[in-house]
Formats: C-alpha cells, sequence, structure tokens
C-alpha cells in the first residue's frame, strides 16, 4: 500500500513539473486541485495533498487559501532557489576569475555515494575536479559526481570555459538543494591544489542538487578558512 502512495506521489510532481517546464503552465497559472488531481491519478486526497505541498515548499507553486495552487513567478522561484556560481561572485567583486580543470572521468560509485545520487551500488556515474581561482590564487577546489542518466553529455565539456554549476544549471535546472557546512583539515591532496598546509582550517560544503527528474549532482567544495566565507540576505 505504502510503495503504491509513493509511486503515485512521484507521478503527480513529475508530471506537475513537465508542465511548468514545457511552459504550457506559465506563471501564476492555477493548478488542478486536490480533488481533480485525486481523480485523475486514482490516488487519496491526502497523496494529491503532499504533492502540491513538497511543490509549494520547494518554491515551484504558491498556495492561497480560498483561491487554489498556482505556479510561483519565476522571480521568486530563482530567489529561493538559487545558488551562487563562483566565477560570478568573483567577477562581482571586480577580480579575475579562471578555472583550471584536473579531473574529468568516469568512476564507479561506493554505497554512500550511490544511495545520495540515487544510483546502484558501483554504477558508474561522472566525477569532476575543478579548482577555481580568484586573482591567481586558488580558492576553491570543487569535487563533484554527477548523474550519467540526467546530464550525459557532462564529459564531453569544458570546465574552463564554464562552471559546472552553469552547465548543470542550464541543462538540468535546479529545484531542490541541500547544504552541509563544516570547519575541516583538508587531506593533503587537497591543500596541495589549494596551495595551503595541512593544518589550515578549512570552509567545506557538501551540496546535493535536484531537478525535477532527480538527484543530478554531489558536490564537495573546499576553500581556505581565510580566504573564504559564506553569507546571505533574507527578505521575509
Amino acid at each position: 500500500m505504502t510503495q503504491t502512495k509513493t509511486a503515485k506521489f512521484s507521478v503527480i510532481k513529475e508530471f506537475i513539473c513537465q508542465k511548468i517546464e514545457s511552459g504550457e503552465w506559465q506563471q501564476h497559472s492555477k493548478v488542478p486541485s486536490e480533488n481533480e488531481l485525486a481523480e485523475q491519478f486514482s490516488v487519496s486526497r491526502m497523496t494529491a495533498r503532499r504533492a502540491l505541498q513538497e511543490l509549494t515548499e520547494q518554491g515551484l507553486l504558491v498556495r492561497t487559501q480560498g483561491a487554489g495552487t498556482f505556479v510561483a513567478t519565476f522571480k521568486s522561484q530563482s530567489s529561493i532557489l538559487e545558488i551562487r556560481n563562483i566565477a560570478d561572485e568573483i567577477h562581482d567583486r571586480g577580480h579575475q576569475y579562471f578555472a583550471k580543470q584536473i579531473t574529468l572521468t568516469s568512476v564507479s560509485l561506493d554505497e554512500e555515494v550511490a544511495i545520495l545520487l540515487g544510483l546502484k551500488n558501483n554504477e558508474q556515474a561522472y566525477y569532476s575536479q575543478v579548482l577555481h581561482f580568484e586573482n591567481n590564487s586558488p580558492i576553491q577546489l570543487e569535487q563533484r559526481y554527477v548523474s550519467p542518466k540526467l546530464v550525459p553529455n557532462y564529459l564531453t565539456q569544458d570546465f574552463t570555459q564554464i562552471t559546472p554549476h552553469e552547465y548543470l544549471s542550464n541543462e538540468a535546472p535546479l529545484t531542490e538543494a541541500t547544504h552541509e557546512i563544516e570547519a575541516v583539515l583538508a587531506n593533503k591532496n587537497v591543500c596541495k591544489l589549494l596551495v595551503i598546509s595541512t593544518s589550515t582550517p578549512c570552509l567545506q560544503v557538501k551540496r546535493r542538487t535536484w531537478s525535477s527528474h532527480g538527484v543530478v549532482s554531489l558536490a564537495t567544495l573546499t576553500s581556505p578558512g581565510h580566504k573564504y566565507r559564506l553569507g546571505s540576505h533574507l527578505k521575509f
């Protein structure tokens, strides 16, 4: 019983996302009600409600009491879900940016990474290492696993010309992301690339991103603590 609900729930979310991505449902378009979705997909009203609620939490939909559910404005959606491109951050500071592509290959996944990417143990995924520079100084090492099913042409890219984030945002538009941020001491190989000692504190961000079709990538971003910081400005 639970498996059936989960499958139907996923179908409803994908149906709504496809309508939005195709342009058939523009911003502010009214979305079918819980009752209409429940009837269309032969599910309970609770299952339809959960699909609408999660898409609302992701910023794709807006629910208005007494009026219904609508496609969110695209401006609101991007501001809620925006993850800044490091090249843009550096350029906005008036500094020079460039990148070195260190690794771009296909690898077999261990169990932990496979689970996070929604793939099977030992299944192949794409893997990249890109070193980002600010004014000729290494500022961040980006290590990223990417789903071949969702981004089949990842290995043909030149990430000295476009950042992985920018490319993925175009190929598989992001709808959701999680972040884990911690202070770490990087291993010798990472320290060598960042030109720091093994005793230098680093800021590490682990980021998992989704498109409407599933998990797109799992990235680890490591930066020297004295060169990089995270910040945000929220308006409510």
